[in-house]
């Protein structure tokens, strides 16, 4: 009767899309799953063109990947350059599968029709009226949830109940100890605090001086990096838009008829100008928001005492959109904010504070700044507006007109003298310096029109208008310098910046290794740093799950949470940045959180041991398989499905 449904079974109170069964759970997770070690390399030879892998005799082919891929991103946008990558871990999982029936095969382990059934009725309980089945239901649901047919939709479920079973066996003796609850818990609670100097290697760049032996020296052993490109110079003809808009004129009546056709536009809602200090209340527990509300009214109180708002704002505010400019939200209209926040700030006379404000934020002190009723502005208040977009229209049309006018003159002969064109259309000469393909074309600026008409040009050919910031330019190559070797001298600066950037690195890992040695031998850090001309911070409080803003995480910093107060520690490379830091802190976790934390750092670890006992069980059934000849990948048949174009 039914054969299968596919679904995840981690949550009972949850169930998903029987598409994303096993291979759609290794798609979504794509960017943070790897590969099974050696899966697709190494690969040997298959009897097909179109087999992609071998397991146990049974072939998975191009066709096979490509149908699993297409269903599981038929309803997305894979990018092609991820295409290949998500084809990989399609295969992954497809092989994974073979090799779990050929082991569930030898171990005598399989899925019933009735714990089928029990799940698809968990999953379809529309597809049953009470133990009557409803075959034509049951087909319709399918069809509309997953996409798939029957017997695909049943077969996924197969497979999945069948990794399910699996699981529990590799698993489901799996547990944590206490030791290792308390353990994990001062790991992620133990902090340390240090003071350290960052030495980077692109600040230092510039105090490095080369001789001229020394940068000649340099450039000749690497000179085959110093290509100069081919470069071009162009003569142009402009239609300037500034000049043009200047000639321009706009009359009364002009302005007249334009405000009249725009006239809502102009029309004011009521509104405020007001400033806010946010206190956030979002998520938090009774307990706490009776601190913050404490919290808050102390403010006010500075407030209400003539201490500067905007200065509190920025100090105290939880409203990262305004806060840094002093709790200023510009002006509001009437139905944008929450009614709470409304009838404060609409009510309040100008210049006015008022009293904490609650509303599904949090507390709020709103200052009101000015406030205007609703109206329509008149024509003189917005004649400065108006008298530049109707010069923008007048404008815009003209210089259309004019540009189609210039590309039909050189449609008729695009090498006429640009000389005779400019002077027809009014336009303004000039001449840009030599440019590289990257380079900007001198005032011209750097739009890939403008370098892609100068690259492709002929001496004395004409290029279509173009249209740049500054208007519609007809342009001509002038002069064409070949891509050359560069010498010394062409591209001095681009070989001291590279010398400077190169040797700045070991003066970086010099100047850290000679601080390291002078505070281990007893001199404090900022003595030290000093005499160096390094500047040395204090960090906060962090875990090795926290970090140091500019200088790393506390994985990177681990040494840190095993040395004593006072200790300092060795050169530590960070990229190409190196640190020399001590430790001034060094908090032990409180030993009251443990049995508040306890319970999710034991779900923690229990899903981690989990997940890399079965990885290991994965990995295992694999390999045993390659030893014995029944999984073999065909790397040719793997590109197909990557295509590198």
């Amino acid at each position: 009767m039914l054969r299968s449904i596919q679904q995840r079974d981690l949550d009972k109170n949850r169930w998903i899309k029987i598409s994303m069964a096993v291979i759609l759970s290794v798609i979504c997770l794509s960017m943070v799953i790897t590969l099974i070690p050696g899966l697709v390399g190494g690969a040997v030879s298959t009897d097909s063109p179109d087999t992609v892998a071998s397991v146990g005799g049974q072939n998975i082919s191009v066709v096979d990947v490509q149908r699993q891929l297409d269903q599981v991103t038929r309803n997305q946008q894979v990018p092609d350059v991820l295409r290949g990558f998500y084809a990989r871990q399609v295969l992954d999982q497809l092989v994974f599968q073979r090799a779990l029936d050929i082991e569930a095969d030898r171990l005598g382990i399989g899925v019933t029709t009735e714990e089928e059934t029990q799940r698809i009725k968990q999953i379809l309980p529309t597809a049953w009226s009470g133990d009557a089945w409803l075959k034509d239901q049951y087909a319709s649901e399918v069809q509309l949830r997953t996409g798939m047919s029957v017997p695909e939709f049943e077969s996924a479920l197969r497979d999945q109940m069948l990794q399910d079973k699996f699981r529990q066996i590799v698993t489901g003796g799996i547990t944590v100890s206490p030791a290792e609850i308390e353990q994990e818990f001062r790991r992620d609670n133990e902090k340390v605090k240090i003071e350290y100097a960052l030495i980077k290697p692109s600040a230092l760049a510039s105090s490095v001086h080369p001789t001229d032996a020394e940068l000649a020296a340099y450039f000749a052993k690497n000179s085959f990096k110093y290509q100069v490109p081919e470069k071009r110079s162009a003569r142009y003809a402009l239609l300037d838009l500034a000049k043009l808009r200047a000639s321009v004129p706009v009359s009364d009546a002009e302005i007249q008829a334009y405000y009249n056709a725009h006239i809502d536009e102009y029309k004011v809602q009521n509104r405020a100008h007001v400033e806010h200090i946010l206190f956030k209340t979002v998520g938090k527990t009774d307990a706490e928001i009776a601190e913050i509300r404490q919290k808050a009214e102390a403010v006010l109180k500075q407030v209400k005492g003539g201490a500067n708002f905007e200065d509190l704002a920025k100090k105290n505010s939880e409203d990262d959109g305004s806060k840094d400019k002093g709790g200023d939200l510009g002006w509001i209209v009437e139905g944008q904010t929450v009614p709470e926040f409304q009838q404060v700030a609409f009510s309040l006379p100008k210049g006015s504070i008022s009293d904490l404000v609650k509303t599904q934020y949090g507390f709020h002190i709103i200052k009101v700044l000015d406030r205007e009723t609703a109206h329509t502005k008149s024509l003189d208040e917005v004649r400065d507006t108006i008298v530049p977009a109707i010069r923008d229209e007048q404008v815009n049309t003209q210089a259309n007109d004019v540009s189609n006018q210039m590309a039909a003159a050189v449609r008729q002969s695009d090498r006429q003298p640009l000389d005779d064109l400019a002077k027809k259309f009014n336009l303004q000469l000039g001449d840009t310096p030599p440019a590289s393909i990257s380079d900007p074309v001198g005032t011209l600026g750097n739009s890939p029109d403008l370098h892609d008409a100068l690259f492709q040009l002929r001496p004395g050919e004409l290029s279509q208008p173009l249209r740049l910031d500054q208007g519609y330019v007809i342009l001509t190559p002038k002069d064409i310098l070949p891509a050359h070797q560069g010498t010394l001298a062409e591209v001095h600066d681009r070989v001291l910046s590279d010398y400077q950037q190169e040797k700045s690195i070991d003066v970086a890992r010099s100047k850290a290794e000679d601080l390291a040695k002078r505070v281990q031998g007893g001199e404090p850090l900022d003595k030290a740093a000093k005499e160096l001309d390094l500047e040395v911070k204090t960090s906060d409080a962090f875990a090795r799950t926290g970090t140091v803003p500019d200088v790393g995480s506390g994985q990177q910093l681990q040494a840190a949470f095993g040395m004593t107060v006072g200790q300092a520690s060795k050169p530590v490379q960070l990229g190409e940045n190196w640190l020399v830091y001590r430790v001034v802190d060094h908090n032990s976790p409180n030993p009251d959180d443990l049995a508040k934390q306890s319970k999710d750092i034991q779900q923690k670890l229990l899903q981690s041991k989990q997940q890399a006992a079965y990885e290991a069980f994965k990995n295992s059934l694999e390999d045993q398989l390659r030893k014995e000849g029944k999984l073999t990948i065909n790397a040719d048949a793997m590109k197909r499905l990557a295509p590198t174009s």
